[in-house]
This record gives structure tokens, sequence and C-alpha cells, in this order.
């Protein structure tokens, strides 16, 4: 019986082993998945020029930008077509947890807490905030200060969020779920002040004459994150993938040169 019970209880801890082995050695088949169906969907907000956005070519409304270029040439390195899906920010990430979406690029800053939900890749982007205002109130809102008890805008779910409540903390936080309706709220005076990246907000400057980027300084942490390509968590053998692409854009200067040319096409985007 003593023999039978050790044979039982040795069959019970290895299985055991086994079982635990497997789980903690769960497969990563995420590049595989992608190459295997031919496409990479990729989630994305379009509406956060030069980056992604909507503009007319060849008379079809389409989804441009540097992100958008980014996207494409990770899937030419996979060797599969891309799919755009656009929603809205503050559904892109959820859009990986879902597998809707086998990556998302939307200016998403990969911050501390987002990476405990998320894989993301190298940063392939930084940009400065800055604080967007009515021309005609260039002297008026000049310090953090002056926006006490006032209406400030970011979009929602992004990481101008806590830069309002942190730096303009006097101010009163309006979160919105698309850039283009804080643009329209601060022009018909619902807002008082906007919180974007400067590379955004210089395209809507130029295209607006009634508006300006306030003489408000707002602080620039060295360890702050800058943009990355989000996956969901687990996906190494993508990230991997990524990251390679990443680096060779970075290398040879492409992502300058895709941002600029976004920037300088959405200018003339209607």
């Amino acid at each position: 019986m003593k023999k039978l019970l050790t044979y039982v209880m040795a069959g019970f801890l290895a299985l055991t082993l086994s079982a635990c082995g497997s789980s903690s050695s769960k497969e990563d088949t995420s590049l595989k998945d992608v190459q295997d169906k031919g496409k990479l969907v990729v989630a994305l907000s379009p509406d956060y020029a030069p980056f992604e956005f909507k503009t007319l070519v060849d008379g079809k409304d389409t989804i441009v930008g540097a992100d958008v270029e980014i996207a494409k040439a990770i899937a030419d390195k996979l060797g599969v077509e891309v799919e755009l899906s656009p929603m809205s920010f503050n559904n892109v990430l959820a859009s990986l947890s879902s597998k809707k979406a086998d990556i998302a690029i939307s200016g998403i800053s990969a911050t501390e807490e987002r990476a405990k939900t998320f894989d993301f890749s190298d940063v392939y982007y930084n940009a400065k905030n800055i604080v967007l205002i009515k021309k005609e109130n260039l002297e008026k809102y000049n310090t953090a200060a002056s926006l006490s008890g006032k209406s400030i805008g970011a979009q929602k779910g992004s990481i101008q969020e806590p830069i309002v409540t942190e730096q303009l903390s006097e101010g009163h936080l309006v979160s919105l779920v698309q850039v283009t309706e804080m643009i329209n709220e601060l022009k018909t005076g619902k807002l008082d002040a906007v919180v974007l990246e400067e590379t955004i907000a210089k395209g809507y400057v130029s295209q607006n004459d009634d508006l300006v980027i306030a003489e408000i300084p707002l602080k620039e942490d060295d360890s702050e994150p800058g943009s990355a390509v989000a996956m969901a968590k687990g996906s190494e053998s993508l990230k991997k993938a990524v990251n390679e692409v990443i680096e060779e854009l970075k290398a040879s200067g492409k992502i300058d040169t895709f941002v600029q040319e976004a920037y300088e096409l959405s200018l003339s985007a209607e």
C-alpha cells in the first residue's frame, strides 16, 4: 500500500508540474497569427493630424498620416496587407484586449500604467505638449494661474488629461472624444484652452487665424514616454518584428519624413 501510495503521489506530482510548465510556457503565436490570416489589423483614431487623419485622395475619403505610413511599413515587413480600423481614441487600446486589432498606433504614449496591461514597441516619436488658445486671449492667458477656473480641453484617454489636472490644476478639465470637437468648442468659446501635442497644435493654428499657442510653459519630464505601437500583452514575437521596423525607419530618417509630409498634407486637408 505504501508503494502504491508513493506511485500515485509521484504520478500526481508529475501531472501537476507538467500542467504548471505548460501554462507558464504558453506559446506566443502573435506574429504567426498575423501572418497566417494575411493581414495586420490596425486600431487608430483618425482625428490627430499629422499622425492619423482623413482627407480626400482621388476623390475618396481616406485615412492618412505618419502613423499610417509606419503601420504600412510594419505590414510590408511581415508580408501581409494592412487593414485600418478607425475608432474613438478611448477605444483604441481596448480593441487589443478584445482581439479586434493586432496593433494600435495612434500617438499612444507608452506609460508605465498602460504597460501593465499592454505590450509596447520602442518609442518612435517624442513630442512636446502646449496650450492652445484663441488669439484674442494671448495676453490674458499667459500663465498657468491665469487659467484658474477656466475650462481646459484634453482628449479623453490621452496623456494630456493628467497634464491638465497636474500642471493646470486650478482650471477645470473637460475631456472630449474628438480633437476636432475640442477645437470647435475652443473657437466658439465653450472651452478657454486646449492641451495638445505641439505638432498637432501647429497644424490647427496654420488653418485657423483665430488660434494661437499660448506662452504658458508646461513641464517637460525626461521620463515622459513617447509614442509607441501597442499590442496585446504577451505579443513578444510580434513586438520584436515591429521593433525591427521602427529601428530601420528611425535610422533612415523616414519617420521624420513621414511626420513632415503628413503635416504638409494636413494643411490642405478638408
